[in-house]
């Protein structure tokens, strides 16, 4: 009888055994994933990057190939620096940036004056067979001449712009007093720099190629630079 019951209990035994030795296995599984798998994640690459040829040392080489670089970059940076002192001008300039539509006024190396301009709108214009694009043009110019109480004389773009018919080359409607302000600087192809009547859009792109200054700083302009002074604009 006792046989009987002990042959009838071991298969709870055997089941509980079987339980346990499940749980501690799949706990030591889930332990290692936990504790050393991110080890791995980590020394595996380091480890393939050591064991693969050509590539022990290869992080020092690297520091040094990109110090060398920058030294190199330094090195053309500070000739070019050099270059271009010398190559700036000692006397007076001035500078105009149609994007921003602002000038720079230098003197002995040195910013005398800046502030807002006008410059070319880039509108085009059609009209007895002939075409115009209205851009100040970029580049190095000369003042070629000064010019005190300038008189315009408008072209043929300025009777097509208002729907008129284009007089004769010396008719007396195409001259017109008063508008260019009290002084212009020309810098040639009818390209000039002078004042406007129209103050409220300086800061603006809004002319047809000339750049238009306010009068105060159109006054010191013209009396800093000089017939061959340069005007770069960009």
């Amino acid at each position: 009888m006792q046989e009987t019951q002990d042959k009838k209990r071991r298969p709870v035994f055997f089941m509980r055994g079987r339980f346990w030795q499940l749980f501690l296995r799949y706990t030591l599984i889930v332990l290692f994933i936990v504790l050393f798998f991110p080890i791995l994640l980590f020394v595996l690459p380091w480890a393939m990057n050591m064991l693969l040829p050509g590539n022990h040392f290869k992080g020092n080489a690297d520091s040094e190939e990109v110090k060398n670089s920058i030294g190199k970059l330094n090195a053309d940076i500070a000739s070019l620096n050099k270059k271009a002192v010398k190559l700036e001008p000692t006397s007076a300039y001035l500078i105009i940036n149609t994007t921003e539509n602002r000038f720079m006024l230098y003197k002995n190396k040195q910013l005398m004056r800046e502030g807002l301009c006008s410059t070319g709108s880039l509108i085009s214009l059609e009209g007895n067979g002939k075409k115009w694009i209205f851009k100040t043009p970029r580049g190095v110019h000369k003042v070629r001449r000064k010019q005190k109480d300038p008189v315009w004389t408008k072209p043929d773009w300025a009777f097509v712009e208002e729907g008129l018919p284009i007089p004769g080359p010396k008719h007396p409607s195409r001259i017109e007093p008063y508008v260019l302000g009290d002084y212009a600087l020309h810098l040639g192809d009818g390209y000039m720099i002078h004042g406007t009547i129209y103050k409220r859009f300086i800061g603006m792109p809004v002319t047809h190629g000339c750049v238009r200054l306010l009068d105060d700083d159109l006054e010191v302009i013209f009396n800093t630079l000089q017939v061959g002074s340069l005007v770069y604009i960009y």
